[in-house]
């Protein structure tokens, strides 16, 4: 797998729904994409078919192609692998960054999370997000303030790791 996005950012949206990808997130997009090579624009997948989500959940290709793999090793027919395919599948949009180092956002996708005129991005690990700005300071802030919260206050969240399986 690739390198892993890092950061968050604020940028504008125009009118037709260009946004520019932060520079630091571009750079993983393109070690990312198996045919990106220098003067081509890197490509990625935008997934927003999850009515439950405020925000659009962008893969690189890398990491959609391992999404792709584990839908591909479900049981052909079952229920879990019908949904997930529509959601991963038909519910997303496939895109790329051009020259200027923006992708253009689709109506439909500006509406489904209420952006306009400014867009929040932040790192998930191999995927990013985009959120309207203030949406993401409503409800993801404050669940994670009140996910640590549930903590001690003396408590280092290094400390989950720990509980991670080893590979």
């Amino acid at each position: 797998m690739g390198r892993r996005f890092r950061g968050e950012s604020r940028h504008k949206v125009d009118g037709k729904g260009r946004v520019s990808i932060p520079a630091m997130f571009r750079r993983v997009l393109e070690a990312s994409d198996p045919n990106w090579t220098e003067g081509l624009n890197p490509e990625l997948v935008i997934v927003y078919g999850d009515h439950r989500r405020t925000y659009l959940e962008c893969y690189t290709i890398e990491a959609i192609e391992e999404v792709d793999a584990k839908i591909d090793r479900m049981p052909r027919g079952s229920m879990q692998r019908k949904m997930l395919q529509r959601l991963f599948h038909g519910q997303s949009f496939p895109t790329n960054v051009d020259e200027t180092g923006r992708i253009v956002l689709p109506a439909k996708l500006r509406a489904k999370i209420g952006l306009e005129g400014e867009a929040f991005f932040i790192a998930a690990g191999d995927t990013f997000q985009i959120w309207k700005p203030e949406t993401y300071e409503s409800e993801e802030l404050t669940r994670t303030e009140e996910w640590l919260d549930a903590f001690p206050e003396d408590f280092d969240p290094l400390e989950l790791l720990d509980a991670a399986p080893e590979e």
